[in-house]
This record gives C-alpha cells, structure tokens and sequence, in this order.
C-alpha cells in the first residue's frame, strides 16, 4: 500500500516530466469519482506545460501552467512511466502490471506516458486539490509540529495508533510506517496520546525520523524489522514475544506483547 515513502519515490519518477507539454489525457469513472466528470481532467491537462511536483503525506501533484493536477492512490495505486514504475512489489499490492488496470494518466507531446495503475480502483485524480485538511508532511515535519500533532485538549485522547494515522494531525503515515515505529519505540499502539511521558515522546520522535531514513533507503514502508512476523501467531524479532493483533484506527495492527508496553 503507497504510504508516504512510496509516493514521494512516485513524486520523484514524475520528475522525469517537468518540463514537457501534455496532448492529453484520460480517466476512467472510478478515477474521476471527485470530479463533475472524466471529461474534467482531460480538459484540466490538455496542453498544459508541467513546470514542477509537488507531495504532501500521500497526495501528489503535477504543477502546470494551469491547474494543478493531483494524484491519490489509494490502496494498490502506482504510478508508472510508460512501462517504468515508481516502486516495485507494494506489501499489499498486485505484484504485476496490466493494461486493463490502467486508470488515469496524461499523454505527452514527446510520446510518453505517466500512468496511474490501480487493480483496487481506490485510486483518484484531482484537479486543483484541497490541501487545508491535510497536517504537515512526515518528511519535513518540525519538532514542534510533532508535539502538536501529539496534542491533547482534554482527557486522555484517542490510541496512539489512531493519532499517528490521523493525516490532519500527520500527513503521509500508514499502517505499515505507523506499526513500525511503534515497534522500534517500544510503545502499545492502545496508549491513549494524553498518558505519554516525555520519555515516550522523545522515543516516538527519535524513531519517527530513522524509521523513514532506514525504510526510504530499503526502498519502502514494507521493509520494516516486524514485517515477517505481521500474521497470526508471529514471533517478535527482537525477543521473540507472541505479535498482538487488533484493529486500531481502523487498520489491523501488530505490536509486540513483550516490548511494546
């Protein structure tokens, strides 16, 4: 599933473009769903110059002359380039390309393509997308973003979990990131954001920034030291604990029973 890592890697394939001016462009209805229609985005792309992208979390763009034009990819959703993907083998994605799961995409003047390729069909474009609901992205973030993102009114607040896979508080953190560095904190996904120490905190930002160092030099989110043991009755790699498992935040989550306390 392309979380931050894999779409920034998808951001930078798209790179290879800027500076070309699109013939056109297509959509299928799944594609479309957030536009008045698929015949919006080929009229939004149709020969505009693309002069930069951009990303923030796990949305991209294309920055034109014109609109800018968005790009969300959902569950299984890759980006290619003509045949070229912007990341191979996503944890929970296809594992092979078709033709017949090609979305959306733009057709350029010079004969390539930039394709979205989705077999889930979660995947979306977006012209001019809204970026006010989104929180500031993991890549760049701040100390002080981090500790506001981690801010609580009253009470004890939602699951940790929960709150690092809030993409109002955080953008761009997914399951798989979220789970990981929990696991490499050592911190229960269930504690409640209002009852961390400063010890805990400053555990969860030291392993949020190397966490996304290591994984983006891996070569993704599915990359992580837990990975293998994500399954019913899986082992912790570092002191061979039974892996827990619950849905938190909606996700399926696994933390180790030892270590995660």
């Amino acid at each position: 599933m392309p979380e931050v890592l894999e779409v920034e890697s998808y951001r930078r394939l798209a790179d290879s473009v800027v500076g070309a001016r699109v013939r056109d462009g297509f959509a299928d209805s799944y594609a479309a769903k957030h536009l008045a229609s698929r015949e919006t985005w080929s009229r939004a792309v149709q020969q505009r110059r693309i002069t930069g992208t951009g990303r923030r979390g796990k949305l991209m763009w294309l920055e034109t002359d014109g609109p800018r034009l968005g790009w969300r990819f959902g569950m299984t959703g890759v980006l290619l380039l003509d045949s070229r993907a912007g990341v191979e083998g996503l944890f929970y994605g296809p594992h092979t390309f078709r033709e017949e799961w090609i979305r959306a995409g733009v057709e350029l003047d010079d004969g390539r393509r930039l394709l979205l390729h989705d077999p889930r069909r979660l995947a979306r474009v977006l012209v001019d997308p809204d970026l006010t609901d989104l929180g500031p992205d993991v890549m760049t973030l701040t100390r002080t973003e981090f500790n506001q993102a981690l801010h609580v009114e009253r009470g004890d607040g939602p699951a940790l979990k929960a709150r690092l896979l809030d993409q109002s508080r955080l953008a761009g953190v997914g399951n798989l990131l979220a789970d990981e560095m929990l696991f490499r904190a050592g911190i229960d996904p269930r504690t409640p954001v209002g009852r961390l120490d400063e010890d805990a905190r400053a555990r969860l930002w030291r392993h949020l920034r190397f966490t996304l160092r290591t994984l983006s030099r891996r070569g993704g989110s599915h990359t992580g030291d837990h990975m293998d043991s994500r399954h019913p009755g899986g082992l912790c790699p570092r002191d061979g604990g039974e892996m827990r498992v619950e849905t938190i935040g909606g996700r399926t989550t696994y933390w180790c029973s030892s270590h995660q306390l």
